[in-house]
């Protein structure tokens, strides 16, 4: 896919036999898995929403693409998406990972932590993998507590000083 990406679900296991899949859902749009609804995987294939139900804090997804157990597990753990111009944009205080990536990191105080390379989406919160450029990564959970500014458009981030996350 050659437009930036929003990550909107990650597949967590294969549910029944029917093909049927758990996702953790990454999207704050309420009509992202409607019947209907079409998402991507990260090599640009399309899966079309069959039927979605709410099950222990994920969401059981029936894609008409994807008709058995084995088809289902093949797609574990696979992140899903959609073309930012298929997204509103982000609700305030909130980034899409294309904006984030790339982004340079330091420290209040000017410690250079290095750049964005990767955004990890967790149940709890994302934490940014910012590398160096002698490849020692720092990982930054994205938390009020922990962001002091995020300049997207200046591709800057700066965040506290925190015992252990920040010191070598």
């Amino acid at each position: 896919m050659r437009e930036p990406t929003v990550a909107v679900g990650r597949i967590t296991r294969a549910h029944g036999v029917a093909g049927e899949v758990a996702v953790l859902v990454l999207s704050e749009v309420p009509d992202r898995f409607a019947e209907g609804a079409v998402v991507f995987l990260e090599d640009g294939r399309s899966l079309t929403v069959e039927r979605a139900r709410p099950h222990r804090g994920r969401l059981l997804v029936r894609f008409r693409e994807v008709t058995d157990r084995t088809q289902a597990e093949a797609l574990r753990g696979r992140l899903l998406v959609v073309p930012t111009s298929m997204s509103p944009p982000p609700p305030e205080g909130s980034w899409w990972d294309h904006d984030i990536e790339g982004c340079a990191v330091r420290t209040e105080g000017g410690r250079e932590l290095g750049v964005v390379r990767e955004i990890i989406h967790t149940a709890a919160n994302d934490v940014w993998v910012a590398v160096d450029e002698e490849g020692v990564e720092t990982l930054i959970p994205v938390l009020k507590d922990v962001l002091v500014a995020v300049e997207v458009a200046e591709k800057r981030i700066v965040i506290r000083e925190i015992p252990g996350l920040t010191t070598p």
